[in-house]
């Protein structure tokens, strides 16, 4: 098949999108895009190693443009008893996968007779990103954080992905979502593989919070609601999240932590 060619001034550009409602326009991609739907959007997640495994928090909000869509998404799910997924992007899409997900690992260890290795886990999940790529090129994005126990080599491991499937183990610590620039920077900070488990979900908290107060997209804490981040730990125990009572707790006493900073300049 040749390369097709365009004249000066009507070359389609750099978007594969619009080359290909040129040369293939049956072609059902170019009829959708991600400015004619109304997509919602989950925003920052992230996850860190500590002592005894890994922690893993999202926020609540998703987002249509400008819009708030949803104040109480949940974007924090284990995958199975020793792991946890969090998504970032399209909400729909990404809903679906998680849930795909989990029934997958389901199946194979109903087939199997037993569970699939964290390593064939974060390949699944690869997997299934590298065939939503379609999707993906649409506008409806999703790229998640997958986070677990493994118990063969007894420690706590994060993975990390690209929209294409590629698939990249963390050594510290991973951020996903509109804030994570924000997230990326507090954990950076205060990240220490041997915390404990309160240092941990301390960190997590501060990450949120402060991804919320720069990033829009991010929802905070919200005492008047009762609306608060997901927070789960995951160790050699188990899948286990956080009482929502523990992390308003925790989240006054960031507040209180910032106030007296401001009070103090």
């Amino acid at each position: 098949m040749n390369l097709p060619i365009f004249r000066v001034g009507d070359d389609p550009g750099p978007s594969f999108a619009d080359l290909l409602a040129r040369v293939r326009p049956q072609v059902p991609l170019a009829d959708l895009s991600s400015e004619s739907l109304d997509v919602s959007h989950g925003t920052t997640v992230v996850a860190a190693k500590f002592a005894d495994g890994v922690v893993i928090a999202g926020d609540r909000r998703a987002t249509s443009g400008n819009l708030i869509s949803h104040r109480t998404m949940v974007k924090v799910f284990a995958a199975d008893q020793w792991s946890g997924v969090a998504i970032a992007g399209a909400a729909g899409p990404a809903l679906e996968m998680v849930k795909m997900f989990q029934l997958q690992l389901q199946h194979y260890e109903k087939v199997e007779g037993h569970a699939l290795s964290l390593e064939g886990k974060a390949n699944q999940l690869s997997q299934m990103l590298r065939n939503h790529l379609p999707a993906a090129m649409q506008g409806m994005v999703v790229v998640p954080i997958f986070a677990g126990y493994d118990r063969r080599r007894e420690y706590g491991r994060l993975f990390a992905y690209d929209v294409t499937g590629g698939r990249y183990e963390e050594e510290d610590f991973v951020a996903s979502g509109s804030g994570s620039l924000f997230a990326r920077t507090v954990i950076k900070l205060g990240h220490d593989n041997a915390n404990d488990r309160e240092t941990a979900v301390d960190l997590m908290i501060r990450a949120l919070f402060t991804a919320a107060d720069d990033d829009s997209a991010t929802g905070g804490p919200d005492s008047m609601r009762g609306i608060y981040p997901i927070v789960a730990i995951i160790t050699a125990d188990g899948y286990a999240e956080l009482d929502e009572s523990e992390i308003a707790t925790r989240f006054e006493q960031v507040l209180a932590e910032f106030s007296e900073r401001s009070d103090q300049t």
